[in-house]
């Protein structure tokens, strides 16, 4: 296993206590809740004071002061996290990943949530009823794929995976933030239990693949974004319940096991065997590289070997 795969150790100068209250997976991942809390108080707050989310607003005044929120709580939040606490590069905000991996990111979930779309209309379920070239396409950009897609990644890939990960190893992060991950959708409108379970498997499980390949937030963010623009912005379906107004004007018809629903494709089982596929070969790649990080415990042991 390679040792880039885990981005913190314990220093060794730590003293128990330190070991325990600082430095633990549950003291570091308790410590950037309770930050992130108390930022996003704080800018919600300052962004309702400047008017952003005052009555009367324009839809795309509320998506600038909602992505100014999410973009501040979150990256404050976690560049605190690394730097101050964990004390290392933020290697998975590298720049030079930037050009290269995010564009990827963006590319697959594009390709991922077109195949999907494709895969629809082949059997019948999604229509094109019309065109809408004047749909006021900005704020769903910069609320559901901008500020979703950073937000989401910091917290589930950035904090919790890759934490977990360092504790408990590759199989228990991708089972816990990906169950973590669809069940934060559970109360969305339209969401059922297998609704949140076929987020958890097709978006949790791949988003943590992705990650534990690259190692770089910037890909997953990216696929992220792209796949809920493409679903909401470009074909008009709802975004994890969330109603759309995309560049197609569209209908989906069939059982809700194909059509996803009032949900949104991400419902649909083809869907779910779609990114499926995809996290296969991302698995194959990593057990191919040696890259499944075993528990800590059992790290320390080898190493005494």
């Amino acid at each position: 296993m390679p040792a880039s795969q885990v981005a913190f150790a314990t220093p060794v100068s730590a003293t128990p206590w330190q070991r325990w209250m600082v430095f633990s997976p549950i003291a570091r991942i308790v410590f950037f809740v309770a930050l992130f809390l108390i930022l996003f108080k704080l800018s919600s707050a300052a962004a309702a004071a400047l008017g952003f989310f005052a009555p009367g607003t324009t839809r795309l005044t509320h998506a600038w002061g909602n992505l100014a929120v999410q973009l501040f709580s979150t990256v404050v939040s976690y560049a605190i996290l690394v730097k101050a606490v964990e004390r290392r590069p933020m290697r998975e905000f590298a720049l030079r990943d930037l050009a290269t991996l995010g564009p990827a990111g963006l590319l697959l979930g594009a390709v991922l949530f077109g195949t999907v779309v494709l895969v629809l209309w082949l059997a019948g379920s999604y229509h094109v009823t019309g065109t809408n070239p004047d749909v006021d396409w900005l704020p769903a950009v910069l609320s559901v794929g901008l500020a979703a897609g950073v937000g989401e990644e910091i917290i589930t890939r950035g904090v919790l995976f890759r934490i977990v990960e360092e504790g408990l190893g590759t199989w228990w992060a991708l089972a816990i933030s990906a169950l973590f991950f669809g069940a934060a959708h559970i109360f969305n409108q339209g969401a059922t239990l297998w609704s949140s379970l076929a987020i958890a498997i097709e978006a949790g499980v791949l988003l943590g693949l992705l990650y534990h390949v690259t190692r770089s937030l910037w890909p997953c963010i990216g696929m992220h974004a792209a796949w809920n623009i493409m679903q909401g912005t470009v074909f008009g379906i709802p975004v994890s319940g969330t109603n759309a107004q995309g560049w197609l004007s569209s209908s989906r018809s069939g059982p809700d096991w194909l059509s996803g629903g009032v949900f949104g494709a991400e419902a649909s089982v083809v869907a779910l065997l779609v990114c499926s596929c995809c996290s296969a070969l991302l698995l194959i790649i990593a057990v191919r590289r040696g890259t499944i990080v075993p528990p800590a415990w059992r790290r320390r042991g080898d190493a005494m070997h």
